[in-house]
This record gives C-alpha cells, sequence and structure tokens, in this order.
C-alpha cells in the first residue's frame, strides 16, 4: 500500500513539474514575441510649435500627435500626422 501511494505522489509530482515548465515556455515565448505593430504609427522626429511657445500637454492616439500648448495668453491644439510630422489642424483655444 505504502508503494502504491508513492508511485501516485511521483506521478503527481511529475505532472505538476511539466505543467510548471510548459507554463514557464510559454510565458518566455510570449514575452519574446514583439508585436510588429507597436510604434510603426509614431516615426516623428521633431514638432513645430511657436518660439516661446510651452506645451501644455501631448497625446498619442489613432496615428495622430495632438499638442496643446500655451504662447502668452493664446492657447492652441495642433493636431499632427503621426508619420509624416505633417500639420493637420490648428484649433485656437479660446473662452465662451
Amino acid at each position: 500500500m505504502l508503494g502504491r501511494a508513492r508511485k501516485s505522489f511521483m506521478v503527481s509530482i511529475g505532472l505538476l513539474v511539466v505543467g510548471l515548465i510548459a507554463v514557464g515556455g510559454a510565458l518566455v515565448y510570449r514575452a519574446s514575441q514583439s508585436d510588429p505593430k507597436a510604434g510603426s504609427d509614431y516615426v516623428i522626429a521633431a514638432l513645430k510649435i511657436p518660439q516661446g511657445g510651452e506645451v501644455v500637454s501631448a497625446v498619442a492616439a489613432d496615428g495622430r500627435l495632438t499638442v496643446t500648448y500655451r504662447l502668452g495668453a493664446l492657447t492652441s491644439v495642433r493636431i499632427f500626422d503621426g508619420k509624416s510630422g505633417e500639420l493637420i489642424r490648428e484649433i485656437p483655444v479660446v473662452s465662451e
């Protein structure tokens, strides 16, 4: 009876070790795979804002970069294309 218990214990431990190795292998595999789209939407080297302008915020989303900046009392939003860096639109922020 004791021999049967040892055999069952060894089989259980063996399965546990094999399972842990499989999970570890899957984690290493997923971590080593790089997402081909990651960072490919944004290749801008530099953006232009007026001299003396202070950047308030910058948000990258949907292949575009939106920059809010303040120049004196004027606040504006500029939307740039993420690949070319081309200015798409400038929106002045005015009070109501």
